[in-house]
């Protein structure tokens, strides 16, 4: 009877173990440094490369701009790339083109578990964070191939850093987080600074990230605070966002004017913008609560207000705001409702929703961009306004947080504003005097433009992965 007991648990035993063995996702073989033995220093390259990266979104793909700038180097380095992440916009075309990138798509959260409610927030948060960590795993650990390295984006940090670090460990990868923002800081926007769940998010957030064997940041102030606060000791490297090659600036008025012509949102302000009647204004949004878009529209109805006076001479503003967003709708019913009380006769306020193409046109066509981006967590930097600068175009921008500085250089390319009051102060600076404060901040933008996100990734990530040495098949 004990025999027969025995050879039963061995049996089950032994089926347990070879189950787990045929499930368990399969591994990089290479003798390489891994997350356990990460490189000592912030100049100690990952050795002996081969050819194969995942990098992973927990979020829009399309949307995520940097990290798609990460998959096009890497792969132009002749890397192959599993790109993970959402497909709910167009990804950028090079590389669904790129035969040596992979789109990983990830299955949306059902609609349901979507909510503004702040007491609902807690549990339908906790069951999309069951369906997101099902199905990362799925994509990560089995969808995708094994790879040297994974390259994550975070926020968000839950369920991403968990399901990067395991996989990492199962799969003999080294885990690379680069980090755009904390996701407890936008959570803390969310539920408050001190909410219980924003505590227990940052201390997940700097438990797991201190298991990286790397780091990428968009800031120096951010590095300070991953190693002051967050207490990593990994290596942080600061890769400031450049813009690629497809935001140029236009190099003559004709190719502008046509564009604009051909663009239904802007076709209307072509003749003004000739005789100088009219500047174009250009402003890109997410439509959330980080970005305060009152502050443009109570800047823009006191613009439109002096500007019906005698004393001034003013242009009359054209501005596009493109983007999506929950917040979109609640606005621009605003707008149409200051427009119908003619409180925006001298402004014309529209949105769009551009491809990338004819995005990067738009910034190049303007007169002057606006960044209302206010930064949850002080140290992040906007995307938007280095893709204006990679177009030549000026900028004006809420500046109250301590990594603006890194970006904008106030007087020479861009001016910063913490208030509706400085905002409007500067419109009527820069177009009250014949556009002549403006052109200077234009030449302060062309000269921004020259800086490439080639070159920055090649200086820094390409040296960390040691792909410097290797041709770029650009």
């Amino acid at each position: 009877m004990l025999t027969a007991i025995g050879a039963g648990a061995l049996f089950f035993t032994t089926l347990v173990i070879s189950t787990l063995l045929l499930i368990l996702p399969s591994r990089y073989e290479r003798n390489q440094p891994t997350s356990r033995n990460p490189p000592s220093d912030s100049n100690q390259r990952i050795r002996n490369p081969t050819s194969s990266v995942q990098i992973v979104v927990l979020g829009d793909i399309g949307r995520s701009p940097r990290m798609q700038y990460h998959a096009l180097s890497i792969a132009n380095h002749n890397c192959d790339v599993s790109l993970i992440g959402y497909t709910s916009s167009a990804v950028h075309p090079d590389l669904v083109k790129n035969p040596r990138v992979a789109i990983v798509p990830l299955a949306s959260p059902p609609n349901f578990l979507r909510t503004s409610n702040r007491y609902l927030f807690p549990v339908l948060a906790a069951l999309k964070l069951l369906h997101q960590t099902w199905c990362l795993w799925l994509a990560v650990a089995y969808r995708s191939k094994p790879a040297q390295w994974m390259l994550v984006q975070n926020p968000p940090a839950a369920p991403t850093l968990v399901i990067a670090h395991l996989v990492c460990k199962l799969r003999n990868s080294c885990l690379i987080i680069d980090w755009h923002n904390f996701g407890y800081s936008i959570l803390a926007l969310k539920l408050g600074k001190g909410h219980p769940m924003v505590k227990i998010n940052k201390s997940h957030e700097a438990s797991f990230g201190r298991l990286s064997a790397a780091n990428f940041c968009v800031s120096k102030a951010m590095a300070r605070q991953l190693r002051d606060d967050l207490k990593i000791k990994a290596p942080i490297l600061v890769l400031h966002d450049r813009p690629p090659a497809l935001f140029q600036p236009f190099q003559n008025d004709d190719k502008k004017y046509a564009f604009l012509s051909s663009l239904p949102e802007t076709s209307e302000f072509v003749r003004d913008m000739r005789n100088g009647a009219c500047r174009l204004l250009v402003s890109s949004t997410s439509w959330t609560p980080d970005e305060d878009f009152s502050i443009l529209i109570d800047a823009l109805c006191r613009y439109s207000a002096i500007s019906s006076t005698v004393n001034y001479d003013l242009p009359r503003l054209g501005v596009i705001i493109t983007g999506k967003g929950p917040q979109r709708d609640m606005y621009l019913s605003r707008v149409a409702n200051l427009m119908a009380e003619d409180k925006l006769n001298k402004v014309v306020i529209k949105s769009a929703w551009l491809s990338l193409q004819d995005y990067a046109q738009l910034l190049a066509s303007a007169s002057l961009g606006v960044c209302l981006h206010t930064s949850t967590s002080g140290v992040d930097l906007p995307m938007k306004v280095v893709d204006m600068f990679g177009a030549g175009l000026p900028v004006v921008g809420w500046s109250r947080y301590e990594s603006w500085p890194e970006l904008v250089t106030e007087g020479i390319n861009g001016l910063g504003f913490g208030s509706p009051d400085e905002l409007l102060a500067h419109l009527l600076d820069l177009f009250g005097d014949d556009g002549k404060k403006l052109a200077v901040l234009r030449q302060g933008a062309l000269q921004e433009s020259k800086r490439r996100w080639d070159d920055e990734w090649d200086a820094v990530a390409g040296k960390l992965f040691d792909l410097d040495s290797l041709p770029n098949d650009k």
